[in-house]
């Protein structure tokens, strides 16, 4: 069998990112901060641009409620719940410890007004009458929190919870929050929003947002704070600059300011020292390959998603690619999106920066009676 390799030049796919003559800027090692654990990745390439005890198991205090959101967000876009419909405070979720939304037991209270609490002023009481409504019991949501995780890619994660109060079974890593964080964005903007709010009033009680970088840097959108005496102070954060949105998760920092400091510290050595910019658009044809044993004879290997990458500032438009078709001869049927090769992306220094598999696009059925037959016997002396 033979695999065929094809480098391919990309430089004019990104001269809006990188004119010539750039030179690219040396990249340090990220900054020492104050956490037990932080990971800073680019979200629309998802390459990690620092890490440390990224896959450390920690407590998520109240970071939990980003999965717990992420639930209720299914629940609306499912229509399984409305922003309008009201949901009865419990006893269990009135008398739930730590910080309060102040809503009352028997009281119904608008599904919105709930989120806002949980998002903003990190409500368990809000946290918990949510999770009653949409699981039943808070510990069958629990379940549904799991399964979720597991859906999107969360590895090293266990939730008994949804409010994130202390369990020896209750856990997470920076790695598998900054996956659920980058899945809140993709999957939700219509509600991404209100990680954003700064207050809000609700029964006379003023509310405010407890992620402090709101407020110290303009570009920071979200996502959510987490507290308590055994997890330390947690954060995870997401920034937009320019065409570039950066997501950091720290943990285990010794205070507000020192959790803040961490993340602000990361965030501006991402935008610092790499760009992130799109180099091929998705279904951009590569190369013609011969299918065998199919009416059209050639299929145009094509990229099934945009290919956006992020590297050193500078080093955009040094990027090479190189195309691989795993098996040859290809012949028919192959469906659209099946994976027939790859193409591998490498910075200035070599270094592996993206693999993204090739597809044909589109079906590739197989040629009538004679097609076939005359294409057995040319595989005979290939």
């Amino acid at each position: 069998m033979r695999s065929s390799f094809i480098a391919v030049s990309i430089a004019i796919l990104v001269v809006s990112f990188s004119g010539p003559g750039r030179a690219a800027v040396p990249i340090p090692k990220a900054p020492d901060v104050n956490a037990r654990a932080y990971i800073l990745v680019d979200h629309f390439s998802g390459r990690v641009l620092a890490e440390d005890h990224a896959d450390e198991r920690e407590e998520p205090a109240s970071l939990t409620k980003l999965m717990t959101s992420y639930a209720v967000f299914k629940a609306l876009k499912e229509n399984r719940l409305k922003l309008t419909d009201p949901i009865t405070i419990s006893e269990h979720a009135w008398r739930s410890e730590g910080s309060r939304t102040f809503v009352q037991v028997g009281s119904t209270v608008p599904a919105e007004i709930l989120i806002k609490g949980m998002i903003v002023q990190s409500g368990n009481d809000a946290t918990i009458a949510l999770a009653e409504k949409i699981g039943g019991t808070e510990s069958a949501f629990a379940q549904l929190m799991n399964e979720y995780a597991k859906r999107i890619g969360m590895k090293a994660t266990h939730f008994v919870n949804a409010d994130g109060l202390p369990d020896p079974n209750h856990y997470t890593t920076a790695r598998d929050m900054a996956i659920l964080a980058n899945a809140l964005i993709s999957e939700f903007p219509e509600y991404y929003q209100w990680y954003s709010i700064h207050e809000f009033t609700w029964n006379n009680i003023k509310q405010q947002n407890r992620n402090g970088l709101l407020l110290r840097d303009p570009t920071v959108d979200g996502m959510k704070t987490g507290h308590t005496d055994s997890a330390g102070f947690c954060l995870v954060t997401s920034a937009k600059r320019d065409n570039m949105r950066l997501v950091s998760v720290v943990m285990g920092s010794s205070s507000i300011k020192a959790r803040e400091d961490a993340s602000s510290a990361l965030l501006n050595y991402g935008y610092t020292f790499y760009e992130t910019g799109q180099v091929m658009k998705a279904g951009t044809p590569l190369k013609k390959v011969r299918v065998y044993k199919s009416a059209q004879g050639e299929v145009d290997l094509t990229a099934p998603r945009n290919i956006v990458l992020t590297v050193g500032r500078g080093q955009l438009a040094s990027v090479k690619t190189e195309t691989r078709i795993f098996k040859e001869p290809l012949i028919a049927p192959l469906a659209a999106d099946q994976a027939i090769g790859e193409i591998t992306l490498t910075d200035q220094n070599g270094q592996l920066v993206q693999r993204v598999p090739l597809t044909p696009g589109k079906p590739v059925p197989e040629a009538g009676l004679w097609t076939r037959a005359t294409d057995s016997v040319r595989l005979w002396f290939n």
